[in-house]
């Protein structure tokens, strides 16, 4: 029998890659995303697919339930939709917050609640949960982000704890920047959530320009690979990073938060 997969997200960027490619590795892969428009060519490429909103409860109950019943059973469920919903933290909108949180945080609960009870029955299953080295570090205009992710490594850390023992592990990938459609979205978001005349609009340009300063993103594709590790090492991380630069800059702003901010600073000049 195959690994059975789901995978959140799917219509591009990091969900894409990695839908191709444990398709590859020879996983029965099973997704959505909102835009069904994106999703045509991977279902002519063995992928199951349907519509999905993560944060409609409804949704994502149709996805778990198409899988049982033509499976009867989930290996791993990957965690991965999400966006940056940047802007000044003075100005950005509290329902656009909400929002961030609903996408970002609670809809990877309310799946994690459907699949449990499986994989429980199993004795054994993966949750994997894509987060970001943005849960660790941080800068300007992205502080409703950064909350989401720094949120949703504790939840994965608390959750590891009460599933382990029955044969569940739940792990964390962190992606630093990558060659996506993510920062120019988190950044037309930034400029969306700006105010007229705001005294905030410079740091937009500035966050612009430091994102194209630190130009060590990953692939879709090596991230995907990233995905596949965390889904199927014998013996699972905590925690999971593409490169030793990500890792590091964790390291430097959990252990050293001067050094941090003075790089910062530096960088958004």
């Amino acid at each position: 029998m195959a690994n059975v997969v789901i995978i959140t997200g799917i219509s591009s960027g990091m969900g894409r890659a990695a839908a191709l490619y444990f398709k590859k590795q020879g996983f029965e892969v099973y997704g959505g995303a909102r835009r069904v428009e994106r999703l045509v060519d991977l279902q002519e490429q063995g992928i199951h697919t349907q519509k999905l909103d993560v944060t409609d409860k409804l949704s994502v109950r149709g996805l778990v339930d198409h899988v049982i019943s033509e499976e009867g059973y989930i290996d791993v469920l990957i965690n991965n939709a999400g966006y940056g919903e940047y802007g000044p933290l003075e100005e950005v909108p509290i329902e656009n917050a909400k929002r961030q949180f609903d996408v970002n945080l609670f809809a990877v609960d309310q799946i994690t609640q459907l699949v449990l009870p499986f994989m429980r029955h199993q004795g054994s299953g993966r949750i994997v949960n894509i987060s970001s080295i943005a849960g660790d570090i941080y800068s300007p205009l992205g502080g409703w982000y950064h909350a989401t992710k720094a949120g949703l490594n504790m939840w994965s850390d608390v959750l590891d704890s009460e599933v382990h023992r029955f044969g569940i592990r739940s792990v964390v990938v962190q992606p630093g920047l990558t060659k996506s459609e993510w920062s120019t979205i988190a950044l037309n978001n930034a400029r969306k959530n700006l105010l007229d005349n705001s005294p905030y609009s410079d740091l937009v340009d500035k966050l612009e320009n430091m994102f194209g300063k630190i130009n060590t993103g990953a692939t879709s594709e090596e991230l995907a690979k990233v995905f596949y590790r965390a889904a199927t090492d014998v013996r699972p991380k905590r925690r999971y990073y593409h490169s030793i630069v990500d890792h590091g800059m964790v390291v430097i702003a959990r252990s050293m938060p001067n050094t941090y901010r003075a790089v910062l600073n530096r960088l958004m000049k």
